[in-house]
């Protein structure tokens, strides 16, 4: 792929030299070319920046536009050098940053919370509907002759009319996941996560309880929390034997909050009754992953955020908190460190 340059300027009487790690849609890279403050240089492709290219990249800049998909550690931060200043990731997530070396060193940090809120919100319903009705299933008996006659019991799956929603993260993607659900006629919201969060739970009279208690009660469970050393692997063994085996188990925030191996089981041996993630580890799955071979389990290429408008909106976002970091001044979107 070939590394572009585009528009050239100065601010506070120096040119800012950026990097940005990809072809971000072109409404982006307007805002940088246009400020007439940076001179940027770009990782011209769909692909993720090579390692070698990322390090050759960052030296030397003092902005870098990064993504979700690119990890942000003490190499690349040793790379760039004391010059950088900024770094704005395109994503609400920020596991992929070193943070603890990123505030070592002084450097500001810009991500695209809420803008991506009302996708992922939809995908995840959309997901929890084609999981708990078979919709990718049904598609596949229609294509290959399994579709022979009306049966009664024939690819029947779990409504949510009446159901039981538990939400581990009640923050700004649960809360409108929870809002699209509420129409369905959902019974009762539970939810769990660091803390009681009664402010966002009011809307949907919503319960804090106990992880485990949420998987014995929850027909439905929808991840949608942040990645953090308390989350990793999570969802595991002993969580998903307490699920109900007629429940359903979606996955919209990352793929190492659940132990692959133990849904696996649980999916195969009928523990629980169907599976949809838009997330996983690794990202992109391996084809012959064992999550694949089992038709209880629809996995989605990390789509969450993907409508034209919401991947524009985020990448005007990411270039405005780069600017704004870039002059010293306060970023729309600036991640407390």
């Amino acid at each position: 792929a070939a590394r572009g340059r585009c528009g050239s300027g100065r601010v506070g009487g120096a040119a800012m030299a950026v990097f940005v790690t990809r072809r971000i849609p072109s409404e982006g890279l307007r805002v940088l070319s246009q400020a007439g403050g940076c001179r940027v240089q770009q990782w011209d492709s769909e692909e993720p920046v090579p390692r070698a290219e990322l390090l050759a990249g960052v030296a030397g800049k003092r902005g870098l536009l990064c993504l979700l998909s690119d990890r942000i550690d003490r190499e690349v931060l040793e790379a760039a050098g004391p010059s950088l200043k900024v770094i704005s990731t395109m994503s609400v997530g920020f596991d992929h940053l070193a943070l603890d070396e990123i505030k070592k060193r002084g450097i500001r940090v810009g991500y695209t919370p809420d803008v991506l809120t009302d996708a992922t919100a939809e995908l995840s319903v959309a997901l929890l509907l084609a999981t708990c009705r078979r919709l990718p299933e049904a598609v596949e008996q229609v294509k290959n002759g399994g579709w022979t006659t009306w049966k009664p019991l024939w690819m029947c799956g779990y409504g949510l009319s009446d159901s039981t929603v538990g939400i581990i993260g009640l923050g700004r993607i649960g809360q409108a996941i929870a809002r699209r659900l509420k129409p369905f006629g959902v019974k009762k919201f539970l939810y769990t996560g660091s803390r009681p969060k009664p402010e966002n739970a009011a809307e949907f009279e919503a319960e804090f309880v106990p992880l485990s208690r949420l998987a014995e009660e929850s027909d439905f469970v929808v991840v949608t929390c942040a990645l953090t050393p308390a989350t990793q692997g999570m969802c595991n063994k002993d969580f998903f034997a307490r699920m109900k085996k007629t429940s359903v188990f979606i996955n919209t925030s990352r793929g190492a909050v659940v132990n692959q191996e133990d849904l696996y089981d649980a999916l195969a041996h009928g523990q629980i009754a169907a599976a949809g993630l838009d997330v996983t580890t690794p990202e992109p799955l391996p084809t012959d992953h064992p999550l694949l071979s089992l038709k209880n389990c629809v996995i989605l290429p990390h789509i969450g955020s993907a409508t034209y408008a919401t991947r524009s909106t985020m990448a005007v976002l990411a270039a405005n908190n780069l600017l704004a970091g870039l002059r010293g001044e306060p970023m729309p979107q600036e991640l407390q460190l």
